[in-house]
């Protein structure tokens, strides 16, 4: 694991040091996800998956849905299901 310590700007910005791009292979214009817990704040890269890769994940749900008896119709009562439960 690599350390580094960066500076925050009067804009609130920070540089990520080219080591640390290169390692991860992050470029311009790539996005990050900042998670926070406490005082920790932990960057992850996001890869967008390829439109190939997002048909291939979305008929893989669809195979699975249909396995265990789910159909197009029943997702809006799962979704109204699950934010209920988050609402609790």
């Amino acid at each position: 694991m690599s350390t580094q310590i960066l500076t925050v700007s009067s804009e609130g910005q920070i540089s990520l040091p080219a080591s640390i791009r290169k390692l991860l292979a992050i470029n311009s214009g790539d996005k990050l996800v900042a998670y926070t817990s406490g005082d920790v704040i932990m960057l992850k890269t996001l890869k967008l998956p390829s439109a190939e890769e997002f048909e291939a994940s979305l008929d893989e749900a669809q195979k699975w849905a249909e396995s265990v008896g789910y159909h197009e119709g029943d997702v809006n009562d799962i979704v109204k299901s699950v934010r209920k439960k988050k609402q609790i």
